[in-house]
């Protein structure tokens, strides 16, 4: 039988580069077994006092009347279960005088799901004919969003601007000179808080700068979540949760601890938020139960800003500090290797000026040996084609996961860092 796929049809089932990552990763794992050091994923770690947590939260669960009963046989509303929504609505209006209520938010079946629902919302083609971008005022980026456009590529990226703090150090910033923001062409800016792939948290005066521009331009700014806060508060740097009426703001279950569970939430405007439930009972009937089901108590009582910044960010605080010290232990100081500032998320990202190889290959000869990072090269789009914007710089990083056990972490940073030595210097072996 011949089938004849739609044009959508045709762009959903198309190979992205993050399957093609995700599945290279998986193989190389299932076929190296306990040697591989998984440097390369993006799953939260296995803490000890949280996975206690949710067995803890289950066993209430089963323990506790009909409530198992209802959470795995009942659908909830398509934006999700309304105690819960009430829930966090008055946590949020409490710890931060947001003024919001269930109507602002929506549930949705992950994060990934959640963008994919707001891009097409917003971006490509529109009823006048025209098409609209979204803006990604700092590249690189999440690669997760690179082909969520139903219609074709929507993403429009700037360069950052790059400071040196430190030795061996290195900071992205919004270049605020050459974001151009147009709305007759921009239906929205993007960023994720922190970035995923590099932990870079862009700093409270750049988000009230952009958040001014984007009100100006009657266009919504969303930030991405997943890492930050209130929760799960991935960030080692102070920085405060923003919310307004033209701000869409997602959280995730996923980096708490939670990503089986698919959960994430969108807060937005009353407008947006009842669009994404609308999108969620066309495309998906309703979500899952589970993941408002272990939190809501969390969530009521405030317990979960407890557990993320008593638990949770110091835990990777630590993890954070050992990778950096592992890594200027093991690169020799006269390699020109730079790490973004380690300011959140899971992940260190290296830029190494003047890679005589791209990360691409360095990608490959660290699989050879059993280390597993991602390539940069993924995380630059939204940019013009390479022939028209020859930054070598996107083929000069890696991402570096440090959620592993110590040991996994350090031996790994150790292959990494003879391999990039190796790329500079050749030897005949």
């Amino acid at each position: 039988m011949n089938i004849e796929k739609s044009a959508l049809g045709s762009r959903l089932s198309s190979t992205s580069g993050i399957e093609i990552l995700m599945d290279d990763l998986g193989k190389a794992m299932a076929e190296g077994g306990e040697n591989v050091k998984m440097l390369g994923g993006g799953n939260p770690a296995h803490i000890p006092a949280v996975d206690a947590l949710w067995r803890q939260r289950m066993q209430e669960i089963l323990e506790n009347g009909d409530q198992f009963d209802r959470m795995v046989g009942n659908y909830d509303p398509p934006g999700g279960n309304d105690k819960f929504l009430e829930a966090l609505a008055a946590m949020l209006g409490r710890e931060y005088g947001w003024d919001i209520s269930a109507d602002n938010i929506a549930v949705t079946a992950g994060g990934q799901t959640a963008f994919f629902f707001l891009f097409n919302m917003l971006a490509g083609d529109m009823p006048d004919g025209t098409r609209k971008r979204i803006l990604l005022p700092v590249v690189p980026e999440y690669i997760g969003y690179a082909n969520q456009g139903a219609n074709g590529d929507i993403f429009e990226a700037r360069h950052p601007k790059i400071t040196h703090p430190a030795p061996h150090r290195f900071k992205y910033g919004i270049d605020f000179d050459n974001l151009n923001l147009d709305p007759q062409r921009h239906a929205a800016v993007c960023l994720s808080r922190p970035t995923n792939p590099t932990g870079n948290v862009v700093t409270d005066e750049e988000i009230a700068h952009l958040s001014a521009l984007c009100k100006e331009a009657g266009i919504p700014l969303i930030i991405d979540g997943a890492y930050g806060t209130p929760f799960p508060n991935i960030m080692f740097n102070e920085a405060n949760p923003v919310w307004d009426d033209h701000i869409i703001l997602t959280l995730s279950l996923s980096k708490i601890g939670l990503p089986g569970t698919r959960t994430a939430f969108v807060i937005a405007n009353q407008k947006i938020a009842s669009s994404v439930r609308s999108e969620t009972a066309i495309i998906g009937l309703s979500n899952g139960n589970v993941g408002q089901a272990i939190m809501r108590p969390l969530i009521e009582t405030g317990d979960v800003l407890k557990l993320s910044n008593d638990v949770i960010r110091p835990h990777y605080k630590k993890q954070s500090d050992f990778a950096l010290a592992c890594a200027d232990e093991f690169f020799a100081d006269d390699l020109p290797y730079h790490i973004h500032v380690s300011e959140g998320a899971l992940f260190l990202w290296f830029w190494f000026e003047g890679l005589p190889i791209s990360s691409q290959e360095l990608y490959q000869r660290l699989k050879k040996r059993d280390v597993l990072v991602v390539p940069g090269e993924p995380f630059f789009f939204g940019l013009p084609v390479e022939a028209d914007d020859p930054w070598r710089h996107r083929h000069e990083c890696i991402r570096v996961s440090f959620a592993m056990p110590e040991a996994t972490v350090r031996e790994g940073l150790r292959i990494i860092a003879e391999e990039v030595a190796a790329a500079y210097a050749p030897v005949t072996k």
